[in-house]
């Protein structure tokens, strides 16, 4: 560890602080049991975007808003000029956990707390953001927010796009008070750190305190609509069925054997799979299905994918059925900064943590800026690999172990 790092080795967050600010975030949208439904651009999510965007103020933070609603603050350094950047997201699945995105965001806040508590003042801004939709839950793409602060996504297309419930982007930022006047991608960062909880058991299972992440594996979203003719279950003939819920079944299997036939890094993930008229003895006329690939190699995603729309169509084909599909999300895989990621290792080294390097089997905001500035990310164990579930749950001293590696790492490169 370099001699400024070990300058500043004691000065530490304050855990119970940060964790007091997880806790009260996580009561907006709270689920019983003790998970959070916060939906992008709903009154949940603009109440918890009010809630932290007080925290910022309370703070010293100068608080922007742009056009797609990306909230940044910043803390200004001696000197002007692009900030160290930390940031994540707010926004939950429905059937979300306290921890995923919402740590990332409230200990960057710590970060600056931490900063201002001990009077310190780094040559460099810091700047604390968290991006508008980055789950893709209720609107697709995921990573909205921060795509279109760093360019990979157009403004007025997302502002266009229309979620599960039939409302767009752009109405509900308005609706919200969210739709910001600040143009996107009004400054570039000098660096981004992500601070995320892992959403996987590799961490936990080899008792390793910090994960060092090496880039994201590359993201493929497809929903398939497929038609058929609604007929009576029992009187109906198989050979003359154009079972729409066949069709679904099928790409369901499909994806499984995918996966496990191209092994390695290959997921795949049926999550969307409706029905209609769904009646225990009519035969299925239409069918709404999403397939999720992902894979650390852009190739082998590309050969994944190439496989499930043959095999999707063959299918129909053969069924008698009409498909049409629409992607919802492209990203290819994204490798992270060597020295930023050396800086995240030696670093939770240099502070007694044990680290591991790892890919992320999951897309974050911090991807979107590493083809733009030096980017990392740094993650910590989830208790039995659990995430977007409400018994997603990541111990207190991992909190601490991931904040103080992201203070750290802040402030040498903000020096």
């Amino acid at each position: 560890m370099s001699a400024k790092l070990n300058t500043v080795a004691d000065v530490c967050i304050d855990n119970d602080r940060l964790l007091q600010r997880i806790a009260q975030l996580g009561r907006i949208g709270a689920l019983e049991g003790g998970g959070v439904c916060r939906l992008a651009l709903t009154e949940e999510d603009r109440q918890g975007r009010d809630q932290v965007r007080r925290w910022m103020e309370e703070l010293g933070l100068h608080v922007g808003i742009d056009r797609i609603g990306n909230v940044i603050g910043v803390r200004a350094g001696r000197k002007d000029g692009p900030p160290v950047m930390i940031g994540s997201h707010i926004d939950t699945v429905a059937t979300g956990g306290l921890y995923d995105g919402n740590l990332g965001v409230l200990a960057g806040l710590e970060v600056v707390a931490t900063l201002n508590d001990a009077g310190i003042e780094t040559n460099r801004p810091v700047a604390v953001g968290f991006f508008t939709n980055e789950e893709g839950a209720r609107f697709a793409p995921d990573m909205m927010g921060s795509g279109v602060h760093q360019g990979s996504l157009d403004l007025d297309e997302m502002l266009n796009v229309r979620g599960i419930d039939g409302t767009s982007v752009r109405d509900d930022l308005s609706r919200i008070g969210y739709a910001g006047a600040a143009p996107v991608g009004e400054f570039q960062a000098y660096c981004f750190c992500e601070l995320h909880v892992e959403q996987g058991p590799v961490l936990e299972e080899q008792r390793i305190d910090i994960g060092a992440v090496t880039g994201v594996q590359g993201i493929s979203w497809t929903e398939y609509r497929i038609t058929g003719v609604s007929n009576h279950a029992g009187t109906t003939p198989m050979r003359l069925r154009h079972d729409a819920g066949y069709v679904a079944a099928a790409i369901a299997f499909e994806a499984r054997r995918l996966a496990v036939e191209f092994g390695n890094d290959q997921v795949a993930t049926v999550g969307v799979n409706q029905l209609q008229p769904n009646l225990v003895n009519v035969i299925a006329n239409h069918a709404l299905v999403t397939v999720d690939l992902r894979n650390t190699d852009d190739k082998l995603l590309k050969q994944a994918e190439d496989c499930m729309a043959e095999f999707v169509m063959q299918t129909a084909r053969e069924e008698g059925v009409e498909v049409s599909n629409r992607r919802l999300a492209r990203f290819a895989p994204v490798k992270f900064n060597a020295s930023m990621i050396g800086l995240v290792e030696e670093t939770a080294q240099g502070l007694g943590y044990s680290v591991k390097r790892l890919p992320s089997g999951a897309g974050h905001d911090a991807q979107m800026f590493a083809p733009n500035c030096p980017t990392s990310m740094i993650f910590v164990p989830s208790h039995g690999g659990i995430s977007h579930n409400i018994r997603e749950h990541t111990e207190p001293e991992h909190i601490q172990a991931g904040a103080n590696t992201l203070l750290q790492v802040v402030m040498a490169q903000a020096n």
